[in-house]
């Protein structure tokens, strides 16, 4: 069993910059894919970022390539999304996620385990 917690989020203007994290319980969280995914309001949840457990590996969504970063440091139990030139768009209810196979995979009913959410708000 995994718990995941996410930092809290924060109201940003356009073209800003903000970082969240999320830190895991548990010994186990470096054998674990790690996942960003963000849901805006009247929207289905969409990929945004992942990252392998060793970190050597990492895929975005299209939207936010070249923008957002995701990395992790296992020696915290924490994984953290980057994210910079912050767009309107990108205002949405944000969540981590995380998935014992060692693959990154960006379908969100095979993420097994979920943070609450934390709330992006980015004002033009």
């Amino acid at each position: 069993q995994v718990q995941l917690i996410e930092s809290e989020g924060e109201l940003v203007q356009a073209g800003g910059s903000l970082r969240l994290s999320c830190v895991a319980s548990g010994r186990t969280f470096s054998t674990y894919t790690m996942g960003w995914f963000r849901q805006a309001s009247g929207k289905e949840r969409e990929f945004v970022a992942a990252i392998t457990y060793s970190g050597t590996s990492t895929r975005y969504a299209d939207s936010v390539k070249g923008r957002f970063t995701i990395s992790r440091d296992n020696a915290k139990n924490t994984v953290y999304l980057q994210m910079n030139s912050l767009k309107p768009e990108d205002t949405a209810v944000y969540y981590c996620a995380a998935r014992r196979p060692p693959i990154v995979v960006t379908d969100n009913s095979r993420y097994d385990y979920w943070g609450q959410g934390t709330q992006v708000t980015v004002s033009s």
